[in-house]
């Protein structure tokens, strides 16, 4: 009986087709347009688009935030100028609505091939796992930044249109200047976009497992409101500051006449580490999964 060494010394050579290349399947832009197009993809974008028009209207027919309440909050800035009507668009937005673009992009894009029954055929094309996920991560990821940037932008427009352009004054007083303030801006969506890594890392890979997008979606969503109602947990102690949730409004600090970058800092390394961790076993997995869908 001959050894499995002898079959393979053996074995023909496999045909490739002449001018295929691995890393040309799939290309980016091909992947680009054709989640461009989604509809999903543009009412996400509406909803971007117009959440600034609608907290604007509300302080035009609910009056100056902050009146009669005696306190004074990131909040009751709002109609200073255009800096302070994007940096309180980010603030209302950060908590929950942000997570759902990024969930969506991330988590929908396998999913929803396995559930159109499209993935089998992107494979048998034939497109390199690694290379197919490779390609579905970055589209996903790209548009999870651009619907972070799209927000502050379209709020900045909108405030100054509103509001005039000027600097960002600060809750614990004094302000920034326009030119600091749109570096503390970019600063800011930034690090919210590192800190949505692991809603993004934990959707893709739920997308991986699963043929259903919308338990990919569900299911990143439900996790990171778990992580933060933990959060809330006070009696859980020093064990909250492992939870990504803990440190997603550490860039506050940078909104204040001394910047702070310490708590900005772990938090980065928190939700990379986390990230890493789990868009490694979306490859691991993804390559070894058994794909008839």
């Amino acid at each position: 009986m001959s050894t499995l060494a002898e079959r393979a010394e053996h074995a023909e050579p496999v045909e490739v087709a002449e001018g295929y290349r691995a890393g040309r399947t799939l290309p980016l832009r091909v992947e680009l347009v054709r989640q461009l197009k989604r509809r999903r993809t543009m009412v996400m974008g509406g909803i971007l688009f117009a959440l600034p028009i609608v907290l604007l209207i509300a302080f035009q027919v609910g009056g100056t935030p902050g009146d009669g309440n005696g306190r004074l909050n990131l909040m009751d800035t709002a109609t200073a100028s255009g800096a302070n009507f994007a940096a309180v668009n980010l603030f209302a937005a950060a908590g929950f609505l942000l997570v759902i673009p990024v969930a969506l992009f991330c988590g929908d894009t396998v999913a929803s091939e396995a559930g159109w029954s499209s993935l089998r055929y992107l494979l048998a094309a034939p497109v390199p796992r690694a290379r197919l996920l490779w390609s579905k991560l970055v589209v996903g990821l790209t548009l999870s930044l651009a619907a972070l940037v799209l927000l502050p932008v379209v709020a900045l427009a909108v405030g100054t249109a509103a509001y005039g352009w000027g600097p960002l004054e600060l809750p614990t007083g004094g302000e920034l200047a326009a030119g600091a303030a749109a570096q503390t801006l970019v600063i800011t969506v930034a690090y919210i976009f590192v800190s949505q890594l692991v809603t993004a890392a934990l959707a893709f890979w739920l997308s991986t497992r699963t043929d259903a997008p919308l338990g990919a979606v569900g299911g990143a969503v439900g996790l990171t409101i778990v992580g933060n109602v933990l959060d809330e947990v006070t009696a859980l102690g020093d064990w909250r500051h492992f939870l990504p949730a803990h440190w997603q409004y550490a860039w506050l600090d940078v909104v204040r006449p001394q910047p702070e970058y310490t708590d900005m800092i772990q938090g980065v390394a928190i939700s990379i580490t986390y990230a890493l961790v789990l868009f490694a076993l979306a490859f691991r997995g993804f390559g070894r999964k058994d794909v008839v869908s």
